[in-house]
């Protein structure tokens, strides 16, 4: 049963990433600090699925304010992640988004994560208005 208490979100795209033998660490599982750059990956995925350009080159575009990890079951190569991404309500220039990641072929839940999305002019560093078409993609 859902947690009753926990905002509304909406499940917006499904990654699936091939586990390196690098991601692992002296204890032989996937380091901590990979995980996020397996949410990194589903959400530019995301936002490109979404028409939007993720590069340096972009008037505008995505930046994370804070990121958050709950490391519940090590993952361990050979595998494959499977890490879906979901979306609150969006605000002016923010979206809070949510993580979960599985292995592939196993249907318990390794690791949830969290990240405050800010839509931002990266020639000012300020952020901006959220365009409509991902505030509608999140609604």
């Amino acid at each position: 049963m859902a947690n009753p208490d926990a905002p509304p979100r909406r499940l917006l795209h499904t990654s699936r990433q091939i586990v390196r033998w690098g991601d692992m660490d002296f204890y032989g599982h996937v380091n901590n600090t990979v995980y996020f750059r397996y949410f990194e990956q589903a959400r530019v995925e995301w936002l490109e699925q979404a028409g939007f350009v993720v590069s340096p080159e972009a008037e505008t575009g995505a930046v994370i304010i804070n990121a958050s990890c709950t490391f519940l079951i090590p993952v361990n190569y050979p595998a494959t992640v499977r890490v879906m991404v979901y979306a609150g309500e969006a605000g002016r220039s923010s979206v809070m988004t949510w993580y979960e990641l599985f292995v592939e072929g196993d249907e318990r839940l390794f690791a949830e994560g969290a990240a405050k999305v800010v839509w931002m002019d990266p020639r000012t560093g300020k952020s901006v208005p959220i365009p409509d078409a991902l505030r509608h993609a999140v609604s």
